[in-house]
């Protein structure tokens, strides 16, 4: 059956939803996060005729979850997008004013990931308005706080299962099945304040921290020795630091945050023996050293089966549209896909192409959010019918 999306209204849709500023206020305390995008998107798919949830969380943040109900007896699929973005305050360009010119359309959020809820919307639209009726339920839902800490698909998936999910983050019109997950890691390195001119009576908080980051220096070499066939090696940062009171004191205190990145196999318990083996090792050398370490935040990596129905039945609607078999690839950032997965739901990451994802200038191509609709809607018909 032929599936039509319509381009004009793809690309009116996604310019719609540039224009609703939805950044993240955890990320940038002038963002109003995504109640504004919630209610234009709740309105969007009322008038589609689908059976539509609000599900506020917190004051700015919340879900819209869309169904397309089956008939019954076929399987069901859920379709993720995340509301929010990043800031967009250091842009080349305005941010919510898009253009679409040169077959882009630029602004914030246009490839991360507005353009992907406007092929979400699109290709149920198609399969609408071709009168396809559906076995099984499809599940369209717009979440909150991808960007930071993912509470709206935490919120989502203690209510919502399905047989397999599609996570729209943009993969240049490829299959993405793993990525790497993170740890967040807090050190608070303790020393004892002296006058400057008193060597013996001080420690000094901030030189110890320095030792800890010589280790963490020393592990990022270490990680390389692990890999991944797709993602490669994990790694280890140093992000944030601070201490110390004035110049002529000792500092008693010093705070060292570090980011973890993880390949599959490596687990939450494997990085808080690695942590505590540093603070162990650098005591060990020096008892002076005192120094406490906690893994404050973790998310999983992510990685699925290339035999999983919703990866084959996704993999053949590419080929019949773009005429190439998709590539399989690894994101090395994180996305809500982990938290589906974890939930006991197979799921594969699609999207589209552009470029600037958090950066000065961002932009989805055009033709490609047609193409992600279309295979949308193929892969719909086929994994519901």
């Amino acid at each position: 059956m032929k599936l039509h999306i319509e381009r004009d209204e793809l690309i009116a849709l996604v310019q719609d939803l540039i224009r609703i500023d939805s950044v993240n206020p955890y990320l940038d305390a002038d963002g109003p996060g995504e109640r504004e995008m919630a209610v234009y998107l709740q309105a969007k798919l009322v008038e589609m005729g689908l059976e539509v949830r609000l599900v506020p969380i917190n004051e700015t943040a919340c879900n819209v979850i869309g169904m397309l109900r089956g008939t019954g007896g076929g399987k069901s699929l859920l379709l993720n997008g995340h509301m929010d973005t990043v800031s967009a305050k250091r842009m080349d360009i305005p941010p919510f004013e898009p253009v679409h010119e040169d077959g882009k359309i630029f602004g914030r959020g246009s490839q991360d990931m507005k353009g992907s809820l406007g092929a979400m919307i699109a290709a149920v639209e198609a399969i609408q308005k071709a009168g396809v009726r559906l076995a099984g339920d499809v599940i369209l839902t717009f979440v909150a706080d991808e960007e930071y800490k993912s509470i709206g698909t935490e919120e989502l998936v203690k209510e919502y299962r399905a047989d397999a999910a599609i996570v729209c983050e943009p993969s240049d019109l490829d299959i993405g099945v793993v990525h790497k997950g993170f740890a967040w890691i807090s050190c608070e390195v303790r020393g004892k304040s002296a006058h400057g001119s008193r060597p013996k009576e001080g420690v000094d908080a901030i030189v110890h921290a320095g030792r800890v980051l010589q280790e963490i220096d020393k592990l990022s070499k270490q990680l390389m020795n692990k890999h991944h066939p797709i993602l490669g090696s994990p790694s280890v940062h140093a992000s944030l630091i601070n201490g110390g009171t004035e110049l002529s004191t000792y500092p008693d205190y010093c705070r060292l945050d570090w980011e973890r990145r993880t390949i599959p196999g490596e687990s939450k318990q494997d990085v808080e023996k690695e942590v505590a083996a540093i603070l162990q090792k650098l005591h060990d050398e020096d008892e002076s050293f005192r120094a406490s370490a906690e893994l404050f935040f973790w998310r999983d990596p992510y990685e699925v089966s290339i035999e999983e129905p919703i990866f084959l039945t996704l993999e053949v609607a590419c080929r019949n549209r773009l005429g190439r078999v998709p590539r399989i690839s690894g994101f090395s950032g994180w996305t809500d896909a982990a938290l589906i997965q974890e939930a006991g739901i197979p799921t594969v990451l699609f999207g589209p192409t552009g470029a600037g994802l958090h950066g000065a200038i961002e932009y989805v191509e055009t033709e490609s959010l047609v193409d992600m609709a279309a295979i949308l809607a193929e892969t719909i018909c086929e994994f519901c019918r």
